[in-house]
């Protein structure tokens, strides 16, 4: 049991749901990117999402592409993605870590060699989200096989033909995308989610987690409120983006995971 499995868990036995937040690794540089890390369990985070930094960020809108172009001109690497994974986990040995991004640096990198520094950073689970099912061989059975999760998202065009083969290989959660589009470019509606994430949870005992255009307090509560929870990115990295004070990020942090955790 991963540390993604045993949060999903808890938060089923206490009948609540829950809250994810997304940051990019080291935007605008390590220290601050560190500092917001740090503070999002208190703030009421219950699974991190830490993106890598990325130069062709294809799912992404310009928030997000903006905040690992910040990254990657301020030196911001894998390796040192994983390291703030280590210097997290020295003092917060609990809050389950997602590394979310694209397999290129992976690849890169090399799969076993990731696998290994990943695991002893402290990671818990991945998103890669231009890795099909089909190549599930790459990386994904690797993955599991190293004790990782390997979260696979499902879309509003996942059709019954498609979604087994998506949830074939998927452990820790299902990521369903609220919108057809890129992160931050329009806003999730709960008419539209709602019967979409009963169709996925008919067919998976994961938990269904919705993302994409959320971005107030009582968006989080509603969209919650038809799922497992939620995630949040977009928003979170426009307030870094804007290099507001880490206390006033994290207090729209906390704002958010109210809501979510209100559903």
């Amino acid at each position: 049991m991963t540390r993604i499995d045993a949060k999903f868990a808890a938060l089923k036995a206490e009948n609540r749901k829950a809250f994810v937040a997304y940051i990019m690794g080291g935007d605008p540089d390590v220290e601050r990117s560190l500092a917001v890390m740090k503070g999002l369990p208190e703030a009421g985070v219950d699974v991190i999402e830490l993106g890598m930094p990325f130069t062709d960020p294809m799912a992404d809108g310009s928030t997000i592409q903006l905040a690992g172009q910040r990254a990657l001109d301020g030196g911001m690497t894998l390796n040192k993605t994983l390291d703030m994974a280590r210097a997290f986990r020295e003092t917060d040995t609990t809050t389950p870590i997602v590394m979310m991004g694209y397999y290129n640096p992976i690849y890169s990198h090399g799969v076993p060699q990731f696998l290994q520094d990943a695991k002893a950073a402290g990671i818990d689970g991945l998103i890669v989200v231009d890795l099909p099912p089909e190549e599930d061989v790459e990386l994904c059975l690797p993955a599991q096989q190293a004790g990782l999760n390997f979260i696979r998202l499902a879309t509003p065009t996942t059709d019954a033909k498609r979604l087994p083969k998506v949830l074939e290989n998927t452990s820790g959660f299902v990521y369903y995308v609220s919108v057809t589009g890129i992160t931050g470019s329009q806003a999730a509606q709960a008419n539209d989610v709602g019967p979409e994430v009963a169709r996925i949870k008919a067919a998976t005992d994961l938990p269904v987690i919705v993302g994409f255009g959320i971005t107030t307090p009582e968006a989080a509560a509603t969209i919650a409120g038809t799922a497992d929870g939620c995630v949040v990115g977009s928003a979170i990295v426009k307030q870094i983006a804007e290099g507001k004070p880490v206390a006033d990020i994290l207090k729209f942090v906390a704002s958010l995971a109210e809501g979510a955790h209100s559903a």
